[in-house]
């Protein structure tokens, strides 16, 4: 457990001392703690405020390389990642940056508010009207088969694609909701804003911490509504979730109160304790953890799959619509959470007899190395090349596949759901597999579907799979099994 540490200094913001209880990752030259330290002290001996050092801006930089070649092709095969791509400092932390110009083309055009360079009044932040050129988010448009960190809707060229997989009524269906409830450039912006900008106030806290955006936010699988999930990193190592995180996110809780674009932050004690606040300037709630680093590792491994095929986003979008509607996803209520859908939905294109997607664990081991350094692996997958299937079925055809494979085809009592290896594991006597549903976390193969832990819910998700099915395959027509006008309404 930690020392307790004093008040919190509301007015000069100045360091705790608690960040002494961390050891200091090396995100920095030996050089550039040198002069941090000497600065420090000389502030502190004048009473002068102390401005800590900028971290290095995470960038998607274009690699000195050929253009990316198609999974499944034989150069593609025998294609590694370069290991000069990237330096010593320039992969240390996510960021779309803090820098760049809040009021984008990118965000004027799909629609976004541009607030005023002299907007006065209690909600605003330093962000909103500091930010300069240079941010990444408008950085080159793919690596690989990824989008730059800035991008999370389909642009015009993979819209064109998507209705090769659009030609029956479903499908299309499928696609208008897609089209009209996927996360927009802006969408992300706002919560990249207010990411940057408590980033840079809880530095006060602790000095070398930083923030990422994980989940559906980034990953690709979000929607207009989507709430964003944050994790702050103070340490490489774990921390004790019980009592350690709890007390950092107590103090940070308390630094919240005195920001103004901050609303209602929560401390929720749960197994792995969040700080839950709104942003009072984009309406967004946020929800804040300390270093649950795994959270990181799959926000990335699962933005690979959403953009290695195109078909994917879609499909994921919609089930997590219809799950929503018939009450099955909801963890705190003992069913389906979203991450548990998307590896279920990744898991079925996974097994097809011809593969929707590839299994990205076995085929690039090196870009999602469990024990990779956290503040790489943003950069781990950017070079992997789009997934070229053989399988081309409609979109309509996979929701079907998937509704049929779940309600007959896979052995709830007898497999465990795994994307790490493309395959239905055998359950073993492990305390997380004596559950009703067993899908294994890609990274630390814990059960992510352990919340459903009645018979009675567990009864009712699979006859959900089981009636939809029945419906759809006669009806062909998404309205029978979701209201799509009053689902594109709910984006």
């Amino acid at each position: 457990m930690f020392t307790r540490s004093p008040s919190f200094p509301h007015k000069r913001r100045q360091s705790n001392g608690l960040l002494s209880h961390f050891p200091v990752p090396p995100i920095f030259s030996q050089q550039q703690l040198v002069d941090f330290q000497r600065n420090r002290a000389n502030s502190a001996a004048h009473g002068l405020p102390f401005g800590l050092p900028v971290l290095p801006p995470y960038q998607w930089n274009p690699a000195p390389s050929s253009p990316p070649v198609p999974h499944g092709s034989p150069s593609a095969k025998a294609r590694k990642r370069r290991s000069d791509d990237h330096g010593q400092y320039d992969l240390k932390r996510q960021c779309f940056s803090p820098t760049g110009p809040h009021n984008s083309p990118a965000a004027r055009a799909s629609g976004s508010p541009s607030p005023s360079p002299t907007r006065q009044g209690p909600a605003t932040r330093p962000s909103d009207v500091q930010r300069q050129a240079g941010s990444p988010l408008a950085s080159p448009r793919r690596m690989g088969c990824l989008p730059s960190l800035g991008e999370a809707s389909q642009d015009d060229n993979e819209l064109v694609g998507l209705q090769s997989a659009a030609k029956d009524k479903l499908s299309q269906q499928i696609l208008d909701l897609f089209i009209s409830c996927q996360q927009q450039d802006d969408d992300l912006e706002k919560k990249e804003l207010c990411r940057a900008q408590l980033q840079r106030d809880i530095q006060m806290l602790f000095p070398f911490s930083r923030i990422y955006l994980t989940g559906s936010s980034l990953s690709g699988f979000g929607t207009r509504s989507s709430d964003a999930d944050l994790c702050l990193v103070i340490q490489e190592g774990s921390v004790d979730q019980k009592n350690d995180a709890v007390h950092v996110l107590s103090l940070v809780q308390k630094l919240c109160y005195t920001l103004s674009y901050i609303d209602r932050p929560q401390l929720i004690r749960a197994k792995v304790p969040i700080l839950k606040f709104k942003d009072r300037i984009s309406g967004v709630e946020f929800d804040l953890n300390v270093n649950n680093i795994v959270g990181i590792r799959n926000t990335f491994l699962l933005r690979t799959y959403a953009y290695i095929e195109k078909r994917v986003r879609p499909i994921v979008l919609l089930i997590k619509k219809w799950a929503g509607y018939y009450g099955i996803n909801n963890a705190s209520r003992g069913t389906l959470s979203s991450y548990t859908l998307v590896l279920m939905v990744l898991h079925y294109l996974q097994t097809l007899p011809e593969p929707v997607i590839p299994c990205l664990q076995r085929d690039y081991p090196e870009c999602f190395f469990p024990t990779m350094d956290i503040h790489l692996v943003p950069n781990g997958p950017r070079s992997i090349p789009p997934f070229i299937s053989k399988n081309q079925s409609s979109l309509g055809e996979l929701f079907l596949g998937f509704l049929k494979y779940y309600a007959t085809v896979f052995k709830w009592d007898k497999h465990v759901i795994s994307v790490r290896q493309a395959k239905a594991i055998p359950k073993t006597n492990c305390t997380d597999w004596r559950k009703f549903i067993c899908v294994e976390e890609p990274f630390d193969g814990s059960n992510t579907a352990r919340a459903v832990h009645e018979k009675e819910k567990f009864e009712a998700i699979k006859s959900q799979f089981h009636a939809s099915w029945q419906v759809l395959k006669l009806r062909k027509d998404l309205n029978f099994v979701l209201p799509v006008r009053q689902s594109k309404q709910n984006r």
